[in-house]
């Protein structure tokens, strides 16, 4: 019988290991961490900004975070082969490492957190998603190449701080900055010959000496304006550079002063209100530069009795001759205050108060609010304050007593303006800075901001047995702002809750109406005519109605380019605003005798 052949042999079954290691690796958590990824960092955009701060830190902190755990599931969990995941992780590294040498300075910190981080990730994630199914090496240098090639896009931006809704600004680091125009602007062009006696003349019309105007309140006294911008549109005077800073405008007849950095100088300049020209320039050598807010001084000089008083983010407080720029005296809050400048720089303008000079610097002990001589310069005083104030200094009269208002973290102070001693201390302390100024109401009531997500709260003071004492008449999150000053009309409060405009009633605190997206803009009151005036942090002007009725939008134009938080300053019928790289006049068309102004 022939032999049966034999059975044909069976392949050796693969190793389990192997197995698993020829498997692709998962993605779905990649997937899924994207997704998160992007909801953290957009869906609080379309918020109303009723939500609370931790919301802006979660838009801020989400994508990076999502990203690094991308990085490390992928090195722990993916089923990748173990030298692979070492070269990508010493890849990476070395990548970021790179970009971190050849990035430009201005993008160190925020930048790396909510550019170089995420947008590295996120090709990181979707390369490891794409190429799942191919050989081992070759996806992991792919991988490796897109997340190496999504840090380094950073390398090709700078930064100019952040928006009100913690965007990154950027532009190419190849393009001009504002200060390397202005700089160039100022050297091509001559300065505004002005004679003494028309300086002089200019100075003998102070209308609005300083921040916020002659009350800090952002109330404008002046003629009654066209509201149709689009049959009677504003007319642009004159348009020019200016250095970054969120200064606003002192006005004396002709004359404007505010504060640029002009590279390694704060500078303080006085520019013709006609023409934009430069009649003089002061420096002080010093640089700050926020990584939020950008570089440049924030406090805004103050006119008085023919001295203008000014105070730099590095904590330089000086006197000029406001004819000539001449330096008076000076004195630096670094020592004075014996502290460094706080994250936000030093931001008080000075207040000018009889014979002193006052401004808040926040250091220990008495060192929070501090008193100079205007003449001479020399230490009066100095009262305890919070050591986180982005607010300045501001007189009042509160149930029959004059008093400076001073606001920080730990609440609202009211002083003597001769002694400094504390009259009234009104405690709301909370863990941030505050910005924005408080109002008077009436001759007894004080609406006091708090930090965004706090919200707002009106007080009553008055005297007894000789002393003041106060009591909480209301709390209210209707208005929550942040960096952005209100105004009090006809028992209305308008202002930003958050990035949308809200007016609020003073009586109890409740909301009137709300709407508009004006980011995290600024607002000025034409007190005589009823009218709003918005300057949106894109730079566009909008006219709106005082009333609590509805929001009623009357007028608008694009009046700047660029994140624009300075405050607008109205000087009769005109315009005077700037932002971090330009500055510019505008003459606000008058209504016409009888014509009606608002339109209810």
């Amino acid at each position: 019988m022939e032999a049966a052949p034999p059975a044909p042999s069976m392949p050796a079954a693969a190793p389990v290991e192997e197995k698993a290691a020829a498997a692709p690796p998962r993605t779905w958590p990649v997937v899924v961490l994207l997704v998160l990824m992007a909801l953290t960092r957009f869906a609080p955009q379309l918020l109303d900004d009723n939500g609370p701060p931790w919301v802006w830190i979660v838009a801020a902190m989400g994508p990076p975070i999502g990203a690094l755990l991308i990085g490390l599931w992928w090195m722990l969990f993916s089923r990748t082969k173990s030298w692979d995941r070492a070269l990508l992780f010493f890849g990476m590294i070395g990548a970021f490492a790179l970009t971190l040498a050849v990035m430009h300075p201005t993008m160190l910190g925020p930048g790396v957190l909510v550019m170089t981080i995420p947008i590295g990730g996120v090709l990181f994630a979707l390369a490891a998603i794409l190429t799942r199914e191919l050989p081992s090496f070759r996806r992991t240098m792919i991988v490796l190449a897109c997340g190496a090639v999504g840090m380094a896009t950073s390398t090709l931006v700078r930064s100019d701080g952040m928006w009100g809704n913690f965007l990154l600004g950027v532009d190419w680091r190849w393009t001009t900055t504002s200060e390397e125009r202005i700089v160039a602007y100022a050297a091509d062009r001559e300065a505004k010959q002005v004679d003494a006696a028309s300086v002089a003349e200019s100075l003998g019309d102070i209308r609005w000496p300083g921040f916020r105007g002659p009350d800090r309140d952002s109330k404008q006294h002046g003629p009654a304006i066209a509201t149709d911008w689009d049959q009677t549109p504003p007319e642009l005077l004159w348009k020019a550079p200016a250095g970054p800073g969120w200064s606003s405008f002192a006005v004396a007849g002709k004359l404007l002063f505010t504060q640029e950095q002009r590279d390694q100088a704060e500078t303080i300049v006085c520019y013709d209100a006609d023409s934009g020209k430069e009649i003089w320039t002061r420096a002080f050598e010093g640089r700050f530069d926020d990584p939020l807010g950008g570089p440049g001084p924030r406090a805004t000089p103050t006119l008085a009795d023919g001295g203008l008083f000014v105070q730099g983010a590095t904590g330089i407080v000086a006197c000029l001759d406001a004819a000539t720029g001449e330096v008076i005296w000076r004195r630096d809050l670094q020592e004075e205050a014996d502290r460094k400048p706080p994250m936000w720089g030093f931001s008080g303008s000075p207040l000018v108060v009889d014979s002193l000079v006052i401004v808040y610097a926040g250091g220990d002990g008495d060192k929070g609010v501090l008193a100079f001589d205007a003449t001479t310069g020399e230490p009066r005083w100095g009262a305890p304050a919070g050591e986180l104030a982005y607010t300045s200094p501001q007189l009042a009269t509160v149930a029959g007593k004059r008093v400076v208002m001073s606001l920080s973290n730990t609440g609202l102070d009211l002083l003597d303006p001769a002694t400094g001693e504390l009259v009234l201390r009104h405690d709301w302390p909370i863990d941030v800075h505050r910005s924005v100024q408080p109002q008077v109401l009436g001759d007894a009531d004080i609406v006091i901001p708090s930090e965004l997500g706090k919200g707002t709260r009106r007080i009553h003071v008055e005297e007894k047995e000789g002393t003041l004492v106060d009591e909480v008449v209301w709390t209210s999150r209707s208005l929550k702002p942040d960096f952005n000053d209100f105004v009090i009309y006809e028992d209305h409060a308008y202002g930003f809750d958050g990035r949308i405009l809200v007016c609020v009633k003073l009586a109890d605190g409740k909301q009137a109406w709300k709407g508009g997206r004006y980011g995290k803009g600024q607002v000025l009151l034409l007190a005589d005519a009823g009218l709003l005036l918005v300057v949106s942090e894109q730079g566009e002007l909008v006219l709106l109605e005082a009333t609590p009725e509805r929001r009623v939008e009357l007028s608008k134009f694009q009046a700047l380019d660029g994140k624009t938080w300075n405050h607008p300053v109205v000087d009769g019928d005109r315009l005077y605003v700037r932002n971090s790289q330009e500055a510019a006049a505008y003459r606000l068309p008058l209504a016409e005798s009888g014509e009606e102004i608002v339109v209810r």
